[in-house]
């Protein structure tokens, strides 16, 4: 058993949702997050806004899950962020899991 973590841009939620099912990760865990990307500080300093907010909403997922279900799931991520026209592609990492009840 491992961990595997998803995380996206929040336009891609439903997306990931489908993903998890085709892969037969049916039992997951979600919450909203911010996203955030360092900017360099010329950037910062020359925006009139740099005081808001600047993350992005996105999308956390997790779920305890088999080997074979990750690489389904992984495979299925790689195809879907081969077809999108953003620079925001879904992530995802796998830990393992030591011991657990």
């Amino acid at each position: 058993m491992k961990l595997v973590i998803v995380t996206s841009v929040e336009q891609f939620q439903q997306d990931v949702l489908k993903l998890f099912k085709k892969a037969n990760i049916e039992n997951l865990s979600s919450a909203d997050i911010d996203g955030h990307k360092n900017t360099s500080a010329m950037l910062l300093r020359t925006n009139w806004f740099s005081s808001e907010k600047q993350g992005n909403e996105s999308s956390l997922f997790f779920s305890f899950t088999e080997d074979e279900n990750i690489e389904t799931l992984f495979n299925l991520i790689k195809e879907f962020n081969r077809s999108i026209e953003t620079n925001n592609p879904i992530r995802a990492v796998v830990v393992p899991i030591e011991k657990y009840i």
